[in-house]
This record gives C-alpha cells, sequence and structure tokens, in this order.
C-alpha cells in the first residue's frame, strides 16, 4: 500500500471517532498509541480533564535536537451544520476527502502517522516527536499540558511543525487570542437613593473606558515592519451585560473584552495597567461605600501568539522540507506560541485550506495530502544528518 493510500485509511480510522471538543478523545487516544507503541515509540499520556488526553510519543534516541510533528484531536461541533453526508464517515469524491477534520486536522495526524513507520525503520541520530492534544478548539488548553509536562521532563527539542491547514505554505507568525470576562459586584437600591447603593454598572464602564484608552496606544507599538493586518495589537470590548430596570441601581455587571496581541509585550502592557487601575483606583472607590463589592476576572481564553521569526529554526528545517522560500503570516490562532513560549522554535505548515475548516462539508484533497507527505517524508533524512 502507498503512502498515500496508507494515509487515507488512517484518516478513515481517525474521523470515525467524533472528538468534538465538548467530547472525550480517550478512544481516540487509546487507538493512536497503540498503533505508536506498536512501532516502538515510547509515549506519554498526559491530561488535566476527565476524558481527555494529550498523547506526546517519541521515535529515535533519548537527546536533544529533535522535531515535533504536532496537531489537535478536537474537532469543532457538527450541530445545526447541513452535511451531504455522515461527517464522521469519511467520503472520498472527485479528489476530495470529506468528513470532520478532515481539514482541521486529522488530515495532517494521518500523514504523521502514515510516516511513523518509516521513521521507525530509519537510524535517526535526533528523535521525531509525536505531540497530539485535546482542545485546542476551545483555548488551546491540552498544548499548555503537553508542553508543560516536557518542559518538566528536560526534553529540548529544536523545532516543532504545527500542522494546522495553510495549504502547505510556510506560516511563521500568528496574533495571539485573549479574552476575558470582568464581573463587578455592587450594592442595588432604589435609583432615587444612590448613595445607599453601589452601582456595578457605573465602575463597568469607568473599565470599559479605561480598556479604550490603553487602545489608542496600541498602533505605536507595533513592531517595524508588521505583516499582520492590521499591524499593530487590537482590543475590543464585546460584552456589556447589567441593570433589571430603569430606577434600580444594579448590582452586578459584566464586561467580556479581547486582545489580539502582535507580540507578548502589548499584552502584558495592557494586562498590566488595566490590573492596576481595577485595583488601585476601582476597588476602593468601591469599598469606600460597602465592604459587599468586588471585581472578579476570569479569561476564557489565552492564545499565545506566534511572534514571526524568519531566521528561525523551524523556518529553516520547514524550508528544507519543502523547498519552498516564501513564508507568511495568518490571522488565525494556533497552539504555536505555546512551544514558541517554552523555547521551542515553530512554524505552521499543513495540508488544507483553512477557509473549509469548521464548515459543513469539510475537506482534504489528495493532492494536499500528498504535498505533506513529500514534505514529511523527508523528515527521517534531516534527523539522520
Amino acid at each position: 500500500m502507498g503512502r498515500l493510500e496508507k494515509t487515507i485509511e488512517i484518516l478513515e480510522t481517525l474521523i470515525a471517532f467524533p472528538t468534538i471538543s465538548t467530547d472525550s478523545n480517550q478512544a481516540c487516544v487509546d487507538w493512536i498509541v497503540a498503533y505508536l507503541e506498536g512501532l516502538g515509540a515510547r509515549c506519554q499520556v498526559t491530561s488535566d480533564t476527565v476524558g481527555k488526553a494529550n498523547i506526546f510519543a517519541t521515535i529515535g534516541p533519548d537527546v536533544d535536537g529533535g522535531l515535533i510533528l504536532s496537531g489537535h484531536l478536537d474537532v469543532v461541533p457538527v450541530a445545526g451544520q447541513d452535511w451531504t453526508s455522515d461527517p464522521f464517515i469519511l467520503r472520498q469524491d472527485d479528489g476530495l476527502l470529506y468528513g470532520r477534520g478532515t481539514c482541521d486536522m486529522k488530515g495532517f495526524i494521518a500523514a504523521c502517522l502514515a510516516l511513523a513507520p518509516e521513521f521507525a525503520a530509519a537510524e535517526l541520530k535526533r528523535p521525531v516527536h509525536f505531540a497530539f492534544t485535546y482542545d485546542e478548539e476551545t483555548g488551546c488548553l491540552g498544548a499548555r499540558v503537553l508542553v508543560d509536562e516536557m518542559v518538566k521532563a528536560g526534553l529540548r527539542p529544536s523545532a516543532a511543525i504545527i500542522g494546522e491547514p495553510t495549504s502547505m505554505r510556510i506560516i511563521e507568525g500568528h496574533k495571539g487570542c485573549c479574552e476575558y470576562t470582568v464581573e463587578f459586584t455592587g450594592v442595588e437600591g432604589h435609583s432615587s437613593l444612590p448613595d445607599l447603593g453601589v452601582n456595578a454598572l457605573e465602575y463597568a464602564t469607568r473599565y470599559v473606558g479605561e480598556l479604550m484608552r490603553l487602545r489608542q496606544d496600541l498602533p505605536a507599538r507595533a513592531p517595524a515592519g508588521s505583516r499582520f493586518d492590521p499591524p499593530h495589537t487590537t482590543l475590543q470590548v464585546c460584552m456589556l451585560e447589567a441593570g433589571v430596570a430603569h430606577n434600580v441601581i444594579p448590582n452586578k455587571a459584566s464586561v467580556g473584552w479581547e486582545m489580539r496581541p502582535v507580540q507578548a509585550s502589548d499584552l502584558e502592557y495592557v494586562r498590566g495597567e488595566i490590573a492596576r487601575f481595577a485595583s488601585d483606583v476601582l476597588l476602593p472607590e468601591m469599598q469606600a461605600k460597602s465592604p459587599l463589592v468586588g471585581i472578579e476576572e476570569t479569561f476564557t481564553s489565552e492564545v499565545d501568539g506566534l511572534e514571526p521569526d524568519p531566521d528561525s529554526e523551524a523556518t529553516r528545517v520547514v524550508r528544507h522540507l519543502t523547498g519552498g522560500n516564501e513564508t507568511d503570516v495568518v490571522s488565525f490562532g494556533t497552539e504555536a506560541g505555546i512551544f514558541q513560549k517554552a523555547g521551542v522554535s515553530a512554524v505552521i505548515c499543513g495540508p488544507g485550506s483553512i477557509e473549509q475548516a469548521h464548515k459543513p462539508d469539510e475537506f482534504v484533497s489528495r493532492e494536499q495530502l500528498s504535498a505533506c507527505l513529500e514534505m514529511l517524508s523527508r523528515v527521517a533524512g534531516h534527523l539522520e544528518e
């Protein structure tokens, strides 16, 4: 059986596991672990959530400088989407492979697994690692656990390829995506007696005003030559909820906001300034009126951005593997920034188009899988050097 047909066979198996982020991925994990261990791979399964697990598997010597092939096992829901066929049964038609996750991103994972026997048979001087994660679609939660465990174990791979769908283009950067909810607790009362209440909505709007002030600083902080669109970090307030009636002082208010940083320093700046404003200005004023008040922040997700580095080890590796020289940046988030933050050079390159991701009748083409296999087929030679 050729590489492509083997990949499609594995992809069919992977698609049959409905690993929607809200559900367990354990059956899929068990199948992959059994497959890789059968080839002699050393597998570590990690998790901080019941029913969810990551796989970090290694083929080759226990030395530094290995290459990580990374992908997420979870897929987005299919509820409410109008599919032509069962989304969890692989369907082939005119060179296209349909099914939930074919593009995002079980196609890449299937290609990695199809090449695993070749990696196992090669005389590798450095290892190849497989990093397959859970809950990428809901905030890259699994990757944080996996990378933390990798760091604790003292592993030092030199580069990571995250196989998100890029049409096999080399992507060296993307913005982060950080989402927060801030809850204000005040004291309700009749609007005719404002001194007896603490208006949570008023303090929430002052918080929003400070965010808007900070937003004005962001364009000037854009890195020179930034290729993002827009080139600077963006910040938006997207939710504001409060109040029950015109004549009732609201005792609860909620602000939902997000930012998409192009660099970690912007995130640190905004987060630091808004936290100080809340703790040093707003909260003391509220507490002076009542001890029952509070401000509590929770984060919905914090996806680290991938800061572009044209001379990174990962970019050099993928240029060598693909023969391509051009690089680009994208607007969507990935797990690449988590690896970069941990000191592992990272780049994004995988089969399929992001335009097909999350849609009904999601697909990846045989042509794209073949291009991915051509890249991965050179991995063993690279690690034998």
